[in-house]
């Protein structure tokens, strides 16, 4: 069974529903607490987990918390673990007059303070505005493989797929005081940066890490942790890391993404020891793909995966679904995922859910305080 694990980036507002800059004293709590670190142990950890069963750590900006999972083996435990530790750290954003919230992006006007730490203030300085406004909030799956050659096959063949795990879990319609007209905004802010997106096939594992090595070559971002390809192979542990979702809303929602996350790395394993070619397909047009997912979600046409066509979003998901359904039934995830894809289309994205607050409120702090509610986790601690 592999095994698959969940980093989550959260914002913090005040009680009002607007951003606030306390992410790092909230840190302190948690890690008086032995739950977390602070900026200066993460600056010293070179940005990196520590390798406790689960943590809370900083983000860029001082607006943000991020909380990672302990390595798990089946849905059950991510759900808990994810329930655990959002609740950790609004208990931590309480203690210091806050809440969190699992937004993707601030719905309200704000100004974004990067955290201090060398590498932060390296970042905000080498790359402006682009870091500067880079107040974003994703949803990380890792997923073990054996080695790198099998990592870098996975990376191959599963790279299709991602923008139709983008679509199911848009939620930043939102940015900073307006409708974007995106169900995911975070997705364009966050390919402003030099090194994100889709990529070509690496072809092996030497392959990636020429291209990772190149790029680090050029000078232009700060190390190897900013190669922020839409999926690549962890630095720390043994893992595909896939990087294209905005934080879910809804648990449920985030643990349905990590059961397909888990089928696709599974299934993409299976074809390359079977002999089965990567897809064809350039990355230009996965670029166009992801943005038609950024754009609209579940709510309009995707590109189909295989064809590079557009298609009705629930039946690009079909096929989604279809193509893992071996590999998910095998782990016992079949009816939790499909069940899970069936609530968010029937229901709709957390995007579908912001405009629906704010359609009803006209009030862009109600549609945060909405989503403190929604995040979970219990009063007090």
């Amino acid at each position: 069974m592999r095994t698959v694990g969940v980093e989550e980036e959260l914002l913090v507002v005040d009680p009002s529903g607007v951003p606030v800059p306390l992410g790092p004293e909230a840190l302190e709590v948690a890690s008086r607490r032995g739950e977390g670190e602070t900026p200066e142990e993460h600056d010293r950890a070179e940005d990196g987990p520590t390798g406790s069963p689960g943590h809370l750590v900083p983000e860029l900006m001082q607006q943000q918390l991020e909380l990672g999972t302990r390595v798990c083996t089946d849905l059950a435990e991510v759900t808990g673990e994810l329930r655990h530790w959002r609740g950790r750290a609004d208990a931590a954003a309480r203690a210091v007059g806050a809440r969190v919230a699992a937004l993707a992006s601030s719905p309200v006007s704000v100004q974004p303070v990067t955290t201090p730490g060398e590498r932060y203030e390296l970042m905000a300085r080498t790359f402006g505005l682009t870091a500067l406004e880079q107040l974003t909030c994703g949803c990380h799956v890792h997923v073990s493989v054996a080695d790198d050659e099998e990592g870098v096959a996975v990376l191959d063949r599963i790279r299709v797929w991602l923008p139709v795990l983008t679509a199911l879990t848009v939620n930043s319609p939102f940015w900073l005081g307006r409708d974007s007209g995106y169900a995911s905004f975070r997705s364009q802010a966050w390919n402003r940066w030099p090194s994100s997106g889709a990529t070509e096939p690496f072809g092996d594992a030497a392959g990636y890490h020429r291209v990772v090595a190149d790029l680090v070559a050029t000078g232009t971002i700060v190390d190897a942790g900013m190669v922020y390809f839409d999926a690549r192979l962890s630095q720390t542990w043994p893992t595909v890391e896939v990087r294209t979702a905005d934080v879910c809303l809804h648990v449920e929602d985030a643990v349905t993404h990590a059961g397909l996350v888990r089928g696709l790395v599974e299934t993409a394993a299976r074809e390359w020891r079977d002999g089965v070619p990567a897809p064809d397909v350039r990355a230009d047009v996965l670029r166009v793909a992801a943005w038609r997912a950024g754009r609209s979600g579940t709510g309009r046409d995707l590109l189909h995966p295989l064809t590079g066509r557009p298609a009705p979003a629930a039946d690009v998901v079909a096929v989604l679904l279809e193509h893992v359904g071996p590999a998910l039934a095998d782990a016992g995830d079949g009816a939790r995922v499909a069940d899970g894809v069936a609530a968010v289309l029937a229901r709709g994205t957390g995007a579908d859910l912001q405009r629906r607050v704010f359609a009803g409120t006209g009030d862009l702090a109600a549609v945060v305080r909405a989503a403190v509610e929604l995040t979970g986790g219990p009063p007090g601690g």
